[in-house]
């Protein structure tokens, strides 16, 4: 894993995905033993002891490690590819493994980097990725694996010196070939010695500061714990803050997730009373450093991971693609009806189905862009002459679908896209909500205000509303600028329900 240098990601394209919770008749994920993955890492060990003490880019210890992995892909039934490209003056070379088989235009995409840095051998960071997906790339072809979408495993090069790899990968992808790619998988560092237990946050629950990934990577994430919460362990969100090869991915739109057991970040006492291990000490003592040997692994967390790991590409890639109800773009008029209940108060910002006018007040409020094509459900399309002209002022303002006719059986699943901005003279007063309507009236997602200033960013929400089966339902949407004299803008696009 790369050190963070401050320099943001380029802006998150939400690309509107929805990767199925649960599949409909998945095989069941193997218990990979740590042991196979543990012999990996002794070959990677052996290999940097003949190779000038590390495996870094450009040098002879990066290449003996590709060519072992490849080996073992190549005997195991996979075709693989590898591709040069420079950096530093030196070839850097990525490896890419495709199982046959599998929607060719649905790709789960798994990956982590295989150099290290030049001061040690890199057995955690990241030896510990790399051989975790090693092994579980092998038991798809033990198993004769025949999954639904297309599996590719990746072994990236010079993400220590910035993702170059990853990022040249991705660079060189056509348009066409990267649409195919509907998930990508990241494991970076997964069997420190003084593990916690990290789930990158898809949809940016925890609220920490990076915002959420792509649409679909809250579903990723779901997948994960799901595998942690079945034995009994608890996680936490990690930011996708860019330091390591999920960035290119989200980056152009890619649904993204992955696990995490810290680099040198200080564990704390909390952190230290819900996973063990000692706390004011890093997560990884030996990161980056010459002691990063088959000595700095702590087997449980890597067992752990592998097999989140092998549960995440086995429930992915074995499940049946959802199926869409309905949905609305917001690029043809539809139905909609503003102030359905007649009881709106706002004085100006009213919802309404519009291509937006962007406006700024110590940041982006009003977005000018929409998730998809030109329109987007908006509060207040016009910008004015300041940010205030339009914006929602004076009480609630609500919009509401026409009727939708649920189907009586299966998972359905709400997910749309959505903004709220505001200005430091906000307060929790104001808000943005969705509610399904039906028998009876359910809220589905909320985000309140804050006296705080808050940028307009695309984020992405789901729920489960199977409770509503076989029901006429109809999606409200309501905003609130209950805050006096607050600035709030508001917008919701790509809504969509489906049926796993």
């Amino acid at each position: 894993m790369r050190l963070l240098r401050g320099i943001p990601l380029a802006a998150i394209l939400a690309i509107p995905l929805v990767l199925p919770l649960a599949p409909a008749a998945a095989n069941a994920a193997p218990d990979i033993p740590v042991a196979n993955v543990k012999a990996h890492l002794t070959q990677f060990q052996n290999i940097a002891s003949a190779n000038g003490g590390n495996r870094a880019h450009g040098r002879p210890g990066y290449l003996a490690s590709l060519n072992y992995v490849k080996g073992l892909l190549d005997a195991a039934g996979y075709t693989t590819t590898v591709q040069s490209f420079t950096y530093n003056a030196a070839t850097g070379y990525n490896l890419i493994a495709d199982w046959p088989g599998g929607d060719p235009n649905d790709v789960l995409m798994t990956g982590a980097h295989l150099d290290g840095v030049t001061a040690g051998p890199g057995i955690n960071d990241n030896g510990s990725g790399s051989a975790a997906i090693l092994e579980t790339a092998l038991e798809v072809s033990r198993q004769g694996l025949q999954p639904t979408k297309h599996l590719r495993f990746a072994w990236w090069g010079a993400e220590e010196l910035g993702l170059r790899g990853s990022q040249y990968y991705v660079n060189n992808l056509p348009a066409a070939e990267r649409t195919k790619i509907k998930g990508y998988l990241n494991f970076d560092m997964v069997g420190s010695p003084n593990a916690g237990y990290f789930v990158y946050d898809g949809d940016n629950s925890d609220g920490t500061g990076a915002g959420p990934g792509p649409a679909g990577s809250a579903q990723i994430e779901q997948v994960i714990q799901s595998y942690f919460t079945g034995i009994g362990v608890a996680t936490r969100g990690t930011d996708f803050d860019g330091r390591s090869d999920y960035g290119p991915f989200i980056a152009v739109g890619i649904p993204a997730g992955g696990t995490f057991t810290g680099a040198e970040g200080i564990k704390s006492a909390a952190q230290a009373s819900l996973w063990g291990g000692t706390a004011g000490q890093a997560f990884d003592p030996c990161y980056h450093r010459a002691c990063d040997t088959t000595a700095n692994i702590n087997d449980t967390a890597l067992d752990r991971n592998t097999d989140a790991i092998a549960h995440s590409v086995w429930t992915i890639a074995t499940s049946t693609p959802p199926v869409t109800v309905w949905q609305d773009t917001f690029e043809t008029a539809t139905g909609w009806t503003a102030n359905p209940g007649g009881s709106d108060t706002a004085t100006s910002g009213q919802w309404e189905r519009g291509d937006p006018e962007a406006t700024t007040s110590s940041g982006a409020k009003q977005l000018g862009t929409t998730v998809s094509g030109v329109n987007d459900l908006v509060t207040g399309r016009l910008a004015g002459t300041s940010a205030g002209a339009y914006d929602l002022d004076g009480g609630t303002s609500s919009i509401q679908s026409p009727p939708v006719t649920l189907p009586a059986s299966g998972t359905l699943n709400l997910s749309f896209s959505w903004y709220l901005a505001h200005g430091t003279n906000s307060s929790s007063a104001d808000y943005l909500r969705v509610k399904v309507v039906g028998s009876t009236t359910s809220q589905v997602f909320q985000q309140l205000g804050a006296a705080s200033n808050r940028n307009g960013t695309w984020g992405t929400a789901s729920a489960n509303i199977s409770g509503f089966a076989g029901q006429t339902v109809r999606i409200l949407v309501e905003a609130a600028d209950a805050s006096t004299a607050s600035l709030v803008e508001a917008g919701v696009d790509d809504v969509k329900i489906t049926r796993q």
